[in-house]
């Protein structure tokens, strides 16, 4: 993954979603977020920064599990005739569905959105 489109993800999430100073940012040790650049995304966007621990896999089940999940209900379902509809399709059943309607059996059965405003 390039650096730039880990940024632009970066920056993309926070304005959508505007959280609060000294929310966690926890990730895997890759390049892309150890820059320079990233780290200073991270601080102008008021995060606390948190990395998995060196040859950590079992941080990653979180991220594997939601990428299981995306695959099996919307890519192997769907063909896009261009990269930029594929995209679409993908931010689109991020922010119209797993966050604010699918239901998570690890959230008490209510959505990541429901869970955050009540917690709120």
């Amino acid at each position: 993954m390039k650096r730039d489109l880990a940024i632009r993800a970066l920056d993309m999430a926070a304005a959508l979603r505007q959280p609060l100073k000294g929310c966690i940012h926890h990730t895997d040790r890759w390049s892309q977020y150890c820059s320079n650049e990233y780290q200073r995304r991270l601080s102008k966007h008021g995060f606390q920064v948190s990395m998995s621990g060196k040859g950590n896999w079992y941080d990653n089940s979180m991220v594997e599990t939601f990428f299981k999940t995306l695959k099996a209900e919307l890519i192997w379902r769907n063909r896009w005739e261009t990269r930029r509809k594929a995209e679409g399709a993908i931010f689109q059943y991020i922010n119209g569905f797993y966050n604010p309607r699918r239901r998570h059996s690890a959230l008490g059965g209510k959505s990541p959105l429901a869970c955050e405003r009540k917690a709120a």
